[in-house]
């Protein structure tokens, strides 16, 4: 981070750490940025996408995080990518913004494509085997995951998704919304894809039926306000197993951090394993 930001001329003597997961977010609370952290240079052209996302959906009028423009970017930070975002006052979104969210989405899924660069095909699964390989997971379940991985590449080709393709933000989950004054923000958008709206909508259904992390009228009021119930849809299982393995990968990047997060890990290929009932996920 001070790598990155020496260059830029942004003070970071009082930056703070805003989140470790897939990336590093440190806020600079002199300049009011977000300086964001990729784990190495094989995510630089997410970096370069995210940005030009952010610029044209700002074209668009539509509520997402913008670019600090005192810099080009991204640029390089002791051999990892970093890009600087203009700090949202405002707080995280909760299980009182899931309609919100599910507003969001439609709106976003509606939108035509960019004229001036081409999203890429969404890829779900795309970073899942690098996680998965470099995690510090015993043999057993490293094995029995990437198992998990070969058979959802299998399933998947064969499904037929009944909605339009569009835009999709690729990590729809209410971490990724900011509630401000002026209204709700979207944020981390280096997922961003053209694909199928149902893998954002299952994200939901899957922290719903298998995490436990909202409730039945919660679900509901998600399912109204976007229009659509994804798990109606007869391929929705494999999503939802495409999601659980993505959601297992993602925290087991982090498992020696600590003892929490290795065992939530644990608990979370139990479930995948059939040896917990689902309902039992803690978020991180």
């Amino acid at each position: 981070m001070e790598a990155a930001c020496k260059p830029a001329g942004l003070d970071t003597e009082a930056a703070r750490l805003i989140r470790l997961g897939e990336n590093a977010l440190f806020h600079l609370p002199g300049p009011g940025v977000v300086v964001r952290i990729a784990r190495s240079m094989d995510y630089w052209e997410d970096a370069r996408r995210e940005v030009a996302v952010a610029g044209w959906l700002a074209s668009q009028g539509f509520p997402a995080v913008r670019p600090y423009a005192g810099v080009a970017q991204p640029t390089e930070g002791a051999g990892r990518p970093a890009t600087f975002w203009v700090f949202i006052e405002g707080r995280d979104g909760d299980r009182r913004d899931i309609a919100i969210l599910a507003e969001l989405l439609s709106r976003l899924h509606r939108l035509s494509p960019p004229a001036r660069f081409r999203l890429p095909a969404d890829n779900p699964l795309g970073r899942v085997r690098t996680r998965l390989e470099t995690a510090a997971l015993s043999v057993s379940d490293r094995k029995f995951l990437l198992a998990r991985l070969e058979a959802l590449h299998v399933e998947l080709p064969e499904l037929r998704f009944p909605l339009p393709e569009g835009p999709v933000h690729g990590d729809a989950h209410g971490e990724n919304l900011m509630i401000t004054a002026d209204g709700p923000v979207m944020i981390d958008l280096e997922r961003f894809a053209w694909g199928h709206p149902e893998w954002d909508l299952s994200m939901t259904a899957t922290e719903y039926q298998t995490a436990g992390w909202w409730t039945a009228d919660e679900y509901a009021r998600f399912v109204s306000a976007y229009g659509c119930d994804v798990t109606g849809w007869e391929g929705y299982p494999v999503l939802r197993a495409a999601q659980e393995l993505k959601m297992t990968s993602w925290l087991a990047q982090n498992v020696a951090e600590s003892r929490e997060v290795a065992d939530e890990v644990a608990a979370r290929i139990a479930t995948l394993r059939g040896q917990v009932a689902p309902g039992r996920w803690r978020p991180f």
